[in-house]
């Protein structure tokens, strides 16, 4: 296709796939678009691995790094100190989880011993801890770095810059937009309300129009449209208004090779649109996940939740304990069983691989566009 995208990263098709799954990556960029591999929650020994796995299974092909490096954090500018950070969450956080897991017959007593464990993320949104994964993430042969919250920081811009690697940044604002491109970002990935994980509060169909319009003065910046978008036709539309392609996550979620639970991906499957809930209850930042009762339980009735990351060290260990229960079939955690998804969920109503997805959104591209054709076609 004739994008900027696919010219400023060498794909054939302008469809970015966002996967915290090394298959579904892999799989992406094999199909003929672009995979990129969420890597916020690894360490840099585990990041290596991963990425090593991936340069193994796309032959050369393009893929790349998502980070989260946000402007502003508990802590951001001091050391990590796990003793300090885990004595900042409060009592009344960590009961009332405790207490919503015990409601579906859920032994919570266990997980306080293991709060630790889940440091990584808090470690990785500070400066030392970006800088050792983008160290890992550019001794391998990526084509594109993507900081999820906030504009990058110089350094992540240099490095990438010294690597040839283009930079991407997640907006949800059209100030938001302006910013990023006056910092120097080369692709914008402006996701609406819709979409899974992360997001802000104005609708795609909205964003993406309103930010081209916004940085035409400072050049011809490519846009990647996201949030709610797991169709080609959708994708035909957000490039209609101004996007150069298309940046997903959720719709990989319930793919054959997704690192989702079957709990979770049935639940998916069967989900309608109106089945998530934007929420600062997992990480302290709004994010949509999958309506369960436990998102409820905190939307309804929980303490005001942390800022970022204390939040997250509430949720996480809380939510690993849901999951392993869940798989091995415990009722009251496949109730409560949720993970992060999009409004276009209700759009995801059948199970196939990672490839098969990226085909239906080029045939159906195609369909889409052949329609808005006909429409221009002058009678003799």
């Amino acid at each position: 296709m004739k994008s900027p995208i696919c010219t400023m990263l060498g794909i054939e098709f302008p469809l970015l796939g966002f996967s915290h799954c090394r298959d579904v990556v892999a799989a992406v960029t094999n199909a003929g678009g672009m995979g990129i591999f969420g890597a916020v929650n690894l360490p840099p020994d585990r990041l290596e691995e991963e990425l090593a796995w991936i340069d193994a299974h796309v032959d050369g092909k393009p893929y790349g790094v998502d980070l989260i490096v946000p402007n502003r954090f508990e802590g951001k500018g001091t050391a990590l100190d796990p003793e300090r950070l885990l004595g900042a969450v409060p009592d009344t956080h960590k009961d009332f989880a405790s207490e919503v897991l015990g409601r579906y017959g859920i032994d919570a007593s266990s997980i306080e011993s293991g709060r630790g464990e889940f440091l990584q993320f808090a470690e990785n949104l500070t400066e030392e801890g970006a800088m050792a994964s983008l160290k890992v993430a550019f001794k391998h042969p990526i084509k594109l770095i993507a900081n999820a919250l906030g504009i990058p920081p110089d350094y992540m811009l240099s490095m990438a810059k010294e690597h040839g690697v283009a930079v991407a940044a997640l907006v949800g604002t059209k100030e938001h937009a302006i910013k990023q491109v006056e910092a120097g970002v080369d692709i914008l990935v402006v996701a609406g309300g819709e979409a899974g994980g992360h997001c802000g509060e104005v609708s795609t169909m909205v964003l993406v129009p309103e930010v081209h319009e916004a940085i035409q003065p400072y050049g011809n910046v490519p846009i990647l449209a996201a949030g709610g978008i797991t169709t080609g036709r959708q994708m035909a539309a957000a490039m209609a208004m101004g996007a150069s392609g298309a940046w997903c996550g959720s719709v990989w979620l319930t793919t054959a090779e997704a690192e989702t639970s079957p709990v979770v991906k049935e639940k998916m499957l069967a989900a309608a649109s109106r089945d998530t809930v934007r929420s600062k209850s997992r990480t302290g930042k709004p994010s949509r996940q999958l309506r369960s009762p436990w998102t409820e339980a905190w939307d309804q009735e929980g303490p005001v939740p942390l800022p970022m990351p204390l939040q997250a060290l509430v949720s996480e260990p809380a939510l690993q304990k849901i999951r392993d229960l869940s798989g091995g079939g415990h009722e009251g955690a496949m109730a409560l069983d949720t993970y992060w998804v999009g409004q276009g969920v209700g759009l995801m109503n059948q199970a196939m691989s990672t490839g098969a997805v990226v085909q239906c959104f080029k045939e159906d591209f195609v369909a889409a566009f052949e329609r808005l054709s006909n429409f221009l076609e002058m009678e003799g």
